[in-house]
């Protein structure tokens, strides 16, 4: 992960700039630079996170002599040496960055090709000095973060995370995925979740290609001039990136798992894959005062009130910052966004394919504001870098084409078809291939969501909640526990809560699924789940 700031206009003039700016740096605490461009047409700030070419011709923003254009991009392109190779002859490569080749591949292309061309994670902010303007352009899911919003002067500011905005902005807005800004206007150049014509292959063409194109999803990012880890929980999606890593490995890989100090759930199992598949692995366990302790720097980094993504968070966190603190890993690979494609534990419920699949758009549309945030703010705020196989482009408008009825339950076994897909490889043990589903924030141990729901009800009466609908027309609380997030998030990021669309739930419209909390655990079907 890096931090990245840029705004149409001179940013030094601003009170504290600097010092906001800073409030980027765990995001990429190896190079730290702020640029005026054109004696202040533009400023840009980077904070770099050295993960390709580390040294210091990887460090950004690059400039290009030839145009004048200043780029700046947190990102990983998985096509860079593909890319590269179309404009060896045309340009001088300055360093073994994947994201140099942006600087002659938007001298030829212009933002909105540029962003279709690249198999990436990426937020891209590039002064045109042709234009005389700020463009810009995210990846199509939303893995990395970007920001924007307009000073008192109406010019516009782009930022890694919200909290450097606002203090300049008085709206701060999220830059959808799937977009750019030309100088000018918004435009969308992709829509990955749309389909408009579902594939007719037969069931095992299906599994063959998400099996093959997971593995090479899992294949690319492996690819890193730093230690790479894995978080490992035990359940299905992990623990398949984990599996598939060894093996084309060959070699031992180094696996974290995290859960309470008592009754955890999921460092059971994340061991038994780890011994499986012959990992370096390192439990960490946390307990209640961790659990409490946490929150006000928690939501700090998240920017968000949401209940499931803070409950979720909190486990995630604390792994990740003991890899900081007690290794030297600095990528870390998740089983982030599988969910979203394969289904949750409600979708069980889901009343038809069409529906099912009206879900599954929905879920992956606004992962930037849920699991891809949360993965995210828990990874960059520990200064790793969170790379997402499932998320895959290729894998990902290939699994959005397979007509839903394949994908729904109707075995009794959610993901069936991904199990399905890997059944026979022996990458893992049949037990774990075939685990039930357990949500992250439960299966870290049920006893955590109990201390903060505990916690919330020993700080406000029922007054207080009731007096919630006033307090916060927008995305009212409507349990103590919430009330608590939203309190904290008010204190650091007041009335920015825009930036968040609703509280995560299942969908309510659905049988069983009219529920007063998100956790998997109240629904009919949680069965063995928390097993």
């Amino acid at each position: 992960m890096c931090g990245l700031l840029a705004y149409a206009g001179d940013a030094t003039q601003f009170e504290k700039f600097a010092n906001k700016f800073d409030d980027l740096r765990h995001r990429g605490p190896d190079d730290t630079e702020i640029v005026k461009i054109e004696n202040g047409k533009a400023t840009f700030g980077f904070h770099r996170l050295a993960i390709m070419d580390p040294t210091q011709k990887g460090h950004q923003p690059f400039q290009d002599a030839q145009t004048g254009n200043v780029i700046m991009c947190n990102g990983e392109v998985y096509n860079y040496e593909q890319l590269k190779s179309s404009y060896e002859g045309s340009y001088h490569f300055k360093s073994e960055s994947d994201c140099e080749v942006l600087v002659p591949m938007y001298k030829e292309l212009g933002i909105e090709r540029l962003c279709q061309k690249l198999d990436a994670e990426f937020a891209v902010v590039i002064w045109d000095h042709a234009k005389g303007k700020l463009v810009a352009g995210r990846d199509p899911i939303g893995i990395r973060p970007l920001f924007y919003g307009y000073t008192t002067e109406n010019k516009i500011m782009f930022a890694s995370e919200a909290k450097v905005l606002i203090p300049f902005c008085s709206k701060v807005e999220a830059f959808l995925p799937g977009h750019f800004y030309d100088g000018e206007k918004f435009g969308q150049y992709s829509d990955i979740t749309n389909v408009t014509t579902f594939s007719s292959k037969p069931l095992e063409s299906h599994l063959k290609d998400i099996r093959e194109k997971l593995i090479e999803g899992v294949r690319k990012r492996l690819v890193a001039d730093v230690p790479v880890g894995f978080l490992l929980s035990g359940g299905l999606d992990s623990s398949l990136v984990c599996a598939i890593a060894n093996d084309i490995l060959k070699k031992p890989i180094t696996t974290f798992a995290v859960g309470l100090d008592h009754n955890p759930i999921d460092i059971h199992y994340a061991k038994i894959v780890a011994d499986y598949i012959h990992s370096d692995h390192h439990p960490v366990y946390f307990n209640k005062e961790d659990t409490l302790g946490v929150l006000d720097k928690l939501i700090w980094h998240l920017e968000t009130w949401d209940i499931t993504s803070v409950r979720a968070s909190i486990g995630m966190y604390l792994v990740c910052k003991y890899i900081r603190e007690k290794t030297n890993i600095k990528v870390v690979l998740t089983g982030e966004i599988s969910d979203e494609l394969f289904g949750y534990k409600y979708t069980d419920f889901a009343p038809s394919p069409e529906a099912f699949q009206q879900e599954s758009k929905k879920r992956m549309d606004e992962l930037f504001m849920y699991d891809v945030l949360r993965a995210d703010r828990c990874i960059a705020a520990n200064s790793l870098e969170a790379r997402v196989p499932f998320g895959d482009l290729d894998f990902v408008r290939s699994v959005m084409e397979i007509p839903p009825a394949f994908k729904m339950n109707t075995t009794g076994m959610g993901k069936w078809i991904l199990r399905e897909a890997f059944k026979g490889t022996k990458l893992l043990p049949e037990s774990i291939l075939w685990r039930e589903k357990a949500a992250f924030s439960d299966a870290v141990g049920h006893s955590m969501v109990d201390y903060l729901k505990e916690f919330a009800d020993s700080k406000y009466s029922d007054q207080e909640l009731i007096q919630a609908k006033e307090k916060y027309p927008y995305g009212t609380p409507f349990t103590k526990e919430s009330l608590l997030y939203r309190d904290i998030f008010e204190k650091h990021f007041k009335g920015q809560a825009g930036l968040i669309k609703d509280f995560w739930m299942p969908n309510k419209e659905w049988s069983n699924c009219n529920v007063a909390d998100p956790s998997a655990r109240v629904l009919p079907n949680y069965g063995k789940s928390g097993v």
